[in-house]
């Protein structure tokens, strides 16, 4: 197992990668909970770096949640990590507020914190993206127990020399659960982000699309993100869950999730894709579920990607 904690569940995770060594950003939450759900209420943001997607260094926790009843009261969620023009470090993850002990109910916001060196990190004030209900579910239109609104995935885009964010997100219309959308955002500056209309339409076999990346292999941008099996709607029911691909083109653009194929079972969660200093792709995840379907956690050892012949993301090898 390429990274874990003998005392505390690990499982989301996302990377930054500085040219020296790759550092690796992952939501924890300690085992003496008992329970393995309870973790998504507890969690934190932690760090570990490493030269070779290995061996890794932790660091530790990188910040706390906020105080009850803020944005990231109850906990800090999945996000991702970017550099801007002026050399900061800006992270933007998932602000998570619970609304009662007792009730799943949780509003998702996004929120900022900054750093120089990927060590050091600052908390901002408040979040920073919050869902849109022009074109977004929020908390009880519909039977969803979450305003779903999480996951940012932040790039840079040359032809419009704006910054774009993808999230997890579920459409206003369709017959539920068969709302998962990826929903949009833009920014000229990092600081500023308007929301925008979503990039893909509700019904396409997934009530959630989590976890976002766009990566480019052999010149060819790929879109990896999960659903677990329990969340599959619509004609993908009943069918294996896991860790998900399609290519695409310019990004942003319009997606048609119809065409995402399974590129590993649910066994594995929360894909990432990290390019060696060879150049070489490889896939980390987190293990999800083992023997008896019971949560295990930990990130995987990496596992070599190819591209096949119809120009789908595949592992080497069955992991």
């Amino acid at each position: 197992m390429a990274f874990n904690l003998p005392d505390h569940w690990v499982w989301d995770f996302w990377l930054a990668d500085d040219g020296a060594r790759h550092h690796l950003f992952y939501l924890h939450a300690p085992k003496s909970l008992g329970d393995p759900n309870l973790r998504h209420r507890n969690a934190r943001i932690g760090h570990a770096s490493s030269t070779d997607l290995r061996e890794w260094t932790d660091h530790g926790q990188v910040f706390d949640a906020g105080a009850a009843g803020s944005f990231d009261g109850s906990a800090t969620w999945t996000g991702s990590v970017v550099r801007g023009a002026d050399g900061l470090w800006r992270m933007f993850y998932t602000g998570s507020r619970f609304l009662a002990p007792d009730s799943n109910a949780n509003i998702e916001t996004v929120g900022l914190a900054t750093s120089q060196d990927l060590f050091e990190w600052t908390k901002q004030a408040g979040p920073v993206c919050v869902a849109d209900p022009r074109w977004y579910e929020t908390l009880g239109t519909s039977s969803w127990p979450e305003e779903a609104w999480r996951d940012p995935w932040v790039f840079w885009r040359e032809a419009d020399q704006s910054w774009h964010m993808l999230l997890t997100a579920r459409g206003k219309e369709g017959t539920e659960p068969d709302r998962g959308v990826m929903a949009h955002a833009t920014s000229p500056d990092l600081a500023s982000w308007t929301v925008q209309p979503p990039l893909s339409e509700a019904g396409s076999g997934f009530a959630h699309l989590e976890v976002f990346q766009v990566v480019a292999i052999d010149g060819q941008n790929h879109l990896v993100f999960c659903c677990d099996a329990a969340k599959l709607a619509g004609a993908r029911s009943g069918q294996a869950g896991g860790i998900w691909s399609l290519p695409v083109r310019d990004m942003p653009g319009r997606v048609d999730f119809r065409q995402a194929r399974l590129l590993v079972d649910e066994r594995l969660y929360a894909g990432r894709v990290a390019v060696d200093r060879q150049g070489v792709p490889w896939l980390l995840a987190f293990n999800n579920v083992g023997a008896g379907e019971n949560f295990v956690g930990g990130v995987c050892d990496p596992i070599r990607l190819v591209t096949d012949d119809d120009g789908y993301l595949a592992v080497e090898a069955t992991p």
